[in-house]
């Protein structure tokens, strides 16, 4: 019976020596091989270099998640849907059941730390249904591609904002759009230099999240003109849907919630370029869940005592809603304090989208589940998968262009990235749930006598979302504000049915082992 526990190696905590240097090679040589070992072990030869640390590791789930820019773009959803106390049990229930999910996870990822992630896991705990393992794979890395895409555009939707607050211009959706372009291309330009670059980023996005929280939240509270009371903050209700069951208004709250903690998982699409990734990618996968709830409950308590005026903010003409809060609360220059601050870190999550669907385009096409073997598992002199990168740069422009001819298509697009996603955290849980005995021999991190109970909790969370993300979020429903996601999410699933009774079932049969035993 396997206990719940994380086996810190020498890597993380290291005694002091008279010769530390000498000392340091010897462990970091032999956590090389240890990783290499276990790599082989699942059949694949070390083809990345493990230059990434914890931090790294850690950075890349945080920049994922990207708490800052998720929760500036998404909270007029929450404020407009239950108000303030639907924000603060929505963000505290949704991050209860999210890090439910980072443990299901995480235990399957110790087990399995390899970068293709989601879609590795299911083909390894049920290898006689291949078409689940491919699925999920095509599934995630659209979803990462889409992610990365809204990304970008959210820049270029910031930068629009600044104009609007600093010099009172308002960009036209071109111009929006060659912005976004601009950041897509930057975004590959940076995952091609490869994998040292974006772990030093990571690492950095990781306290940039932490001191831009301090003293967004520290200034906000300092400058605004009316606190807000706790009375406020926690039992006052709003209602801009349309809607009047009072519930299903709170329930759409959580939407905000869910939308921005999506992305733990994405620590394991660079477990092949960490050392000692069994450990490492799971801690990652949880710690930055843990991480989230925390920060974002302090910046969310923070913009709700600060707010001013709830119906200033949902009638603001300004591109990005919080834009009128931070405006209301300190002025235009602390509005563009706080949105530069939001700016640099969603232009970091995005790069690292990029990353996770380069990495795992890698993986798939190292199993035969992707066209162009050799072309995407080609690496560059800095260790990045080259083709895969700009593939994700190439569809992320194409969907920009949607931004030009219809906001709609376009908002039904990532909405349903955000489905998708849920979707992929589906098929290895399911897996969990109703065949328990797919995994044998567990990594170090084993969730034990509670791993039924927890998986089948988060089963049931991620079947909730996916239900809600469909719901129309606005009342009379029509051809503008209806939920399209459905319509977006239904053409992709058809795309990928075609894609593997046409071609798939032929080349793809599981996962391919790269190395063997001799």
């Amino acid at each position: 019976m396997c206990t719940v526990q994380i086996w810190l190696t020498s890597t993380m905590v290291k005694s002091e020596r008279p010769d530390s240097s000498a000392g340091e090679s010897v462990e970091e040589a032999r956590d090389v091989a240890i990783s290499d070992q276990r790599l082989q072990d699942l059949g694949y030869k070390a083809d990345f270099r493990c230059e990434m640390s914890l931090f790294g590791v850690l950075g890349i789930s945080f920049c994922a998640i990207g708490i800052l820019t998720g929760m500036s773009s998404a909270f007029q959803t929450g404020l407009f849907s239950g108000g303030p106390v639907g924000l603060f049990w929505g963000w505290n229930i949704c991050s209860f059941f999210m890090f439910l999910i980072a443990l299901s996870l995480a235990e399957i990822c110790s087990t399995y730390p390899t970068m293709g992630g989601l879609y590795f896991w299911v083909c390894k705990m049920k290898p006689d249904m291949p078409i689940l393992g491919f699925f999920t794979g095509w599934l995630y890395s659209v979803a990462m591609v889409f992610t990365g895409a809204s990304g970008n555009l959210s820049v270029a939707l910031y930068l629009a904002s600044m104009a609007e607050v600093g010099q009172g211009r308002t960009l036209t959706r071109v111009e929006i759009t060659a912005i976004a372009w601009a950041m897509n291309i930057f975004s590959g330009i940076i995952n091609t230099i490869g994998t040292k670059a974006i772990g030093q980023m990571s690492t950095f996005n990781v306290w940039w999240t932490l001191g831009g929280t301090f003293v967004m939240a520290i200034t906000l509270l300092v400058k605004a003109p009316v606190k807000n009371s706790p009375d406020f903050v926690f039992t006052n209700f709003q209602n801009f849907t349309g809607w009047e069951f009072r519930g299903f208004v709170m329930l759409l709250g959580f939407l905000q919630a869910v939308y921005t903690l999506e992305g733990c998982e994405t620590a394991a699409q660079v477990a092949e370029e960490a050392l000692r990734a069994e450990i490492l990618a799971p801690l990652a996968v949880i710690g930055s869940i843990a991480g989230s709830w925390l920060i974002g409950l302090a910046y969310m308590l923070a913009l709700l005592f600060a707010v001013q005026n709830i119906a200033s903010v949902q009638a603001t003409t300004f591109t990005i809603p919080i834009s009128q809060l931070f405006y209301d609360a300190g002025g235009p220059q602390l509005a563009q304090l706080c949105l530069v601050v939001v700016l640099l870190a969603q232009v970091m999550a995005a790069i690292t989208n990029f990353t996770a669907s380069s990495r795992l385009f890698y993986a798939l096409a190292r199993d035969g589940a992707f066209p162009l073997k050799k072309q995407f598992m080609t690496l560059n002199r800095f260790q990045a998968p080259y083709w895969g990168v700009w593939t994700s740069v190439l569809i992320g422009c194409t969907i920009s262009c949607a931004c030009i001819g219809s906001a709609v298509a376009f908002n039904a697009i990532l909405s349903s990235a955000a489905i998708s996603v849920m979707l992929s955290y589906l098929q290895p849980i399911l897996i969990r749930v109703f065949w328990s005995d797919s995994i044998q021999d567990f990594g170090p991190f084993c969730l034990g006598k509670w791993s039924w109970t927890v998986n089948f909790a988060s089963f049931s969370f991620c079947v909730f979302i996916c239900i809600l993300f469909v719901l129309p979020t606005a009342y009379p429903v029509n051809v503008l504000n209806m939920n399209y996601a459905i319509v977006a999410v239904g053409g992709l699933m058809v795309i990928i049915t075609i894609n593997w009774f046409w071609w798939g079932r032929h080349s793809f049969k599981g996962p391919v082992k790269t190395f063997t035993f001799k």
